[in-house]
């Protein structure tokens, strides 16, 4: 039975029973900030369990894409651990709870194939329970499961939560006797390699906090309702239903470790135990390459694109191991993702057909990024090795955080990948040191925004906000002023007030507001809200817990109290001038798709007041003529002057009347669609322009790379354009009449006037190097003897380059007679500072002196280079005697 139809029974099953087909989340986990990516089946269902918001059914069912990677370094190992994986699921919110999960779960494994089941024989099912969860166990044994296949396990095994705050209850778990060969007898305490879990019922009842594992833990209370949460991995059902090992071995992840192993003459299995623990090497890494080559596929198809931070960075680790891999496989025929991404299209578009619809934009980031990765494996894997090396010869068994830092710093070779080389190697890697220098590094990188957007970490209080008055109503789509009334007042620090008076900085709730609150790339409203005799500034509108518009104000007269009647009026100005940028970057999209072709999609955006800024996934540069041509084809889409229309219905219906949607984006089942007349439509849930001529004109500035495959397009939108060309018009003729020809003709003028002073400052370098090396000939001539090595030590002339001072000592170095021992010290003086050049020759090197040694005596250890040629610098431009002398000094005593 393929994967494909497993899940297909699975839903039909829980269907047929009254339960509400639920689609998959994508897998970054957009609404849950403790979370990455999904990682369970109930992820998108937390709300539900925890009362705060209402499903719109009792029972659920669903095959959620799921994604964990602490135990990454573990893939391949064992025939549990994978990253990416499929999690069939029931769900009851308050409706039925064991005395229903366990029926319906025993139902669908044991029913015949031909009556729609998995036809799993119950002589060999298991089940484990909580320790004290006697109810559990009488229901079991109704369903025909005999006592002496139940076992009780503790909180380790058999009580479930996602590792986080949130729900948790018991459970209860099914495994399946895969026979004798896989293991002894005796039940899942004994083996669970030979009794496989392939379903977990998990009785939702509590909610946990203080995570510190999975046995150590806070319960706060009940949960609003008893739940039902279940949990059957599609690829352990897989492996079972299909007679395989394990979950590389099933139909969506075996051809693509076939298709591995082909290409690097590899025979898979041949060398191995049947148990995965008893795995060569080799079988290891195939199965590495199956398990991440399929998760990337997915990853990017739910549009998480290759990066250094978060869900990217998690992506670009799990291509570069899949990569590597290979390369350890004996692999050394170019890129390997061609080879092996198709092949996991091809497994995964039976239950995914969108994967093979938009492989196009899959493929480039894949492929690009694994282009990048090659590259600095080649760089990185050198330098390492030699590390390595003078490690080893050393005698130490760790490599230091700092070339660790260095290697990731200056050549991008990740700190896990260098993790997984040395411990290849015997040696350990001080990832103290390492973590210490990027702690430093970001400490001098950007701030955290996060405060700025939240005010402050703790959210119960708007939960309680919310939970005593409900949503906040947003009228602005159809009104920029309404009449409310002032459900709560907080202050900056989360606490509730009863009144604020003048100069005050509050957070203000209302029932009603027309204020958009940030979000979808679109800045806050700004405006006022009179409340009696009292009037506050709204500067700032956030949606801090989903459902809940909050106003940062700050009271400018009176006093305002909570429950009084107020009237909110919006800065029309500003909200004009942020909805035409709105609109125009939905035309921007649409016209990028147009020109680029439909893999460039957008990655973000940020619409101000008169102008925009649009992220957008390309994997190279968009040529100058095309953002040309993009420019003019928006400017005659304003010119049309279209309608802006927006309405809201089914997701069905949205996507077939071919409304974009953003990637990783999770919407309801009801959507708003904003269309510019039929040129663009596009779910979204931001302020628009009545009309596309309403904008006036949209001006490129500029475009750029923000990252690995992500572009970004900068433009000005209405007056804010105009008043731009407008500057650059002055500007030009400003500069036509100082060159004295016309505006058409300043930019050819201009590259001429800089290729001729180019052309001079070459000239004035060679003539500045030819002063500077002049008298070499005659500092060697008078070079001094010390304990019989010659020395010069001189000073290059007042502002000499780097490169001339180097060049110089080099020179002075060669025209001494290369039999004599010969150090050559050269200072210079240059923007206030010293800098010092030593050059060692060979006969000078015998006698044990190094230039390195003698730049870093002189500097107090400041300096590099190697023992013919190091350089230092740093001090006050007054020390450059000084340090003269001290090479002198250190020369005569050696």
């Amino acid at each position: 039975m393929r994967t494909a139809e497993i899940k297909r029974r699975f839903l039909a099953h829980f269907e047929a029973n009254g339960h509400a087909v639920v689609p998959s989340a994508p897998l970054p986990a957009i609404e849950d900030p403790n979370l990455l990516f999904i990682n369970a089946g109930m992820v998108q269902f937390v709300p539900f369990f925890l009362g705060q918001r209402t499903p719109p059914y009792e029972r659920a069912a669903s095959v959620q894409k799921c994604l964990r990677t602490p135990d990454i370094d573990e893939v391949g190992k064992t025939s549990r651990h994978g990253t990416f994986f499929q999690m069939n699921g029931n769900f009851s919110f308050g409706d039925y709870f064991k005395e229903r999960a366990i029926p319906l779960a025993w139902e669908l494994s044991t029913k015949p194939v031909e009556r729609g089941g998995f036809g799993m024989d119950p002589e060999r099912i298991w089940a484990t329970v909580y320790l004290d969860d006697d109810e559990a166990i009488e229901i079991w044994k109704k369903t025909g499961l005999p006592a002496e296949r139940i076992v009780r396990r503790g909180k380790k095994d058999n009580f479930w939560s996602m590792g986080i705050p949130g729900p948790a209850g018991p459970c209860s778990e099914l495994y399946f006797d895969r026979g004798p060969q896989y293991g002894p007898e005796g039940g899942p305490e004994v083996d669970e390699d030979r009794y496989l879990e392939f379903w977990n019922l998990v009785f939702m009842q509590y909610e946990i906090t203080n995570v510190v594992s999975k046995e150590v833990f806070d319960i706060v209370g009940e949960l609003p309702a008893k739940n039902i949460d279940t949990g059957m991995g599609l690829e352990r059902i897989a492996s079972i239903m299909q007679g395989v090992d394990n979950l590389y071995e099933i139909d969506e992840v075996r051809p693509i470790l076939a298709r591995a192993a082909e290409l690097t003459g590899k025979r898979y299995g041949a060398q191995s135990g049947r148990a995965a623990s008893q795995s060569h090497p080799d079988d290891v890494r195939l199965r590495v390459i199956a398990d991440h080559v399929r998760t990337a596929l997915m990853l990017i198809g739910d549009g998480v694109t290759p990066s250094n931070e978060g869900r990217g960075y998690v992506l670009r680790r799990i291509m570069r191991r899949a990569v590597r891999a290979m390369r350890l496989l004996g692999w050394q025929e170019g890129p390997s993702l061609p080879e092996l991404l198709p092949v996991a299209r091809d497994c995964m578009a039976p239950s995914y057909p969108e994967l093979a619809e938009d492989f196009d934009r899959i493929s480039q980031y894949a492929y690009g990024e694994e282009e990048a990765f090659l590259t600095t494996l080649r760089s990185g894997t050198t330098i390492l090795d030699t590390a390595i090396s003078q490690t080893r010869s050393a005698g130490g068994g760790s490599l230091s955080g700092a070339k660790a830092f260095q290697l990731h710093d200056t050549y991008g070779f990740p700190i896990d990948l260098t993790l997984e080389i040395a411990a290849e190697h015997g040696l350990d890697v001080d990832q103290a040191g390492f973590r210490r220098l990027m702690a430093e590094q970001r400490a001098r990188g950007k701030a955290d925004a996060q405060a700025r957007k939240t005010g402050h970490a703790d959210l119960s209080a708007y939960r309680g906000v919310l939970d005593d008055g409900g949503p906040t109503h947003f009228t602005g789509y159809s009104e920029v002023t309404r009449e409310s009334t002032v459900r709560a007042l907080l202050s900056r620090a989360g606490g509730e007030l009863r009144a604020a008076g003048e100069g005050d900085e509050v957070e203000l709730v209302l029932d009603h507001t027309p204020f958009y609150a940030e979000g979808g790339g679109q800045q806050p409203d700004q405006g006022t809200v009179t409340v009696g005799g009292g009037e506050l500034e709204v500067y700032d509108v956030q949606q801090v817990v989903p459902g809940l518009i909050v106003h940062r104000a700050r009271v400018l007269r009176g006093e305002v109290r909570p429950g009084e009647s107020a009237y909110a009026s919006i800065d029309v100005t500003r909200r004009r001038a942020i909805s035409r940028a709105h609109t125009a970057t939905h035309l921007v999209h649409q016209t990028m798709r147009e020109f680029l072709g439909e893999s460039a999609t957008q990655a973000g955006s940020l619409n101000a007041p008169g102008r925009l800024r649009f992220d957008f996934n390309t994997p190279g540069a968009v040529p100058f003529s095309v953002l040309n041509d993009v420019e003019q084809q928006v400017n005659e889409v304003l010119l049309s002057d279209l309608e802006v229309r927006a309405f809201v219905t089914s997701l069905d219906e949205a996507r077939r009347l071919g409304a974009m949607a953003l990637f990783g984006e999770k919407y309801g089942d009801e959507v708003r669609v904003v269309e510019v007349g039929d040129y663009a439509r596009e779910l979204c849930g931001g302020t628009h322009a009545a009309r596309s001529g309403q904008l006036g004109l949209v001006k490129i500035l500029s475009e750029a790379s923000i990252g690995s495959g992500v572009r970004r397009v900068e433009a000005l939108v209405g007056i804010d354009a105009f008043s731009y060309l407008a500057r650059e018009h002055v500007l030009v003729s400003r500069l036509a009449e100082l060159f004295r020809v016309p505006n058409e003709q300043v930019a050819e003028r201009v590259e001429q006037t800089v290729g001729q002073l180019r052309d001079a400052e070459k000239e004035l370098e060679k003539l500045r190097a030819q002063l500077v090396l002049g008298g070499a000939a005659a500092l060697a001539a008078q070079a001094k003897e010390l304990r019989g090595v010659a020395f010069v030590g001189t000073e290059a002339p007042e502002g000499a380059a780097g490169n001339d001072v180097r060049t110089l000592a080099q020179e002075i170095r060669g025209k001494v007679d290369p039999a004599r021992p010969a150090v050559v010290a050269v200072a210079a003086r240059a923007n206030g500072k010293a800098s010092l050049v030593v050059a060692v020759n060979p006969a000078a090197r015998q006698r044990g002196l190094a230039a390195a040694d003698l730049v870093k005596g002189a500097l107090s250890g400041r300096g590099g280079g190697n023992a013919d040629l190091a350089q230092g610098g740093g001090l006050p431009a007054n020390e450059a005697a000084n340090l003269l002398l001290a090479v002198e000094k250190a020369v005569a005593e050696s």
